[in-house]
């Protein structure tokens, strides 16, 4: 989506967005896109940790039922 975006464009963004928001809200606009990030790396860690934990869990069940088929 954005592969053609150059150096050029990216300035002509930044100005574009420090013309809407102005010099004062773009500390705050800031933190917020810092958070939402931080929120959504979080969330993204945690899905996948569940996913390893599932499987940890359903390997161990195999495992058990292995271990009841020879016992």
């Amino acid at each position: 989506m954005f592969q053609n975006v150059g150096f050029v464009g990216l300035m002509m963004i930044l100005v574009v967005v420090l013309i809407l928001f102005g010099p004062s809200k773009l500390p705050e606009l800031g933190r917020a896109v810092g958070r939402t990030l931080f929120e959504f790396k979080a969330s993204a860690r945690e899905l996948v940790g569940d996913d390893k934990e599932e499987e940890k869990d359903k390997e161990r069940d195999r495992e058990a039922s292995v271990i009841k088929l020879k016992g």
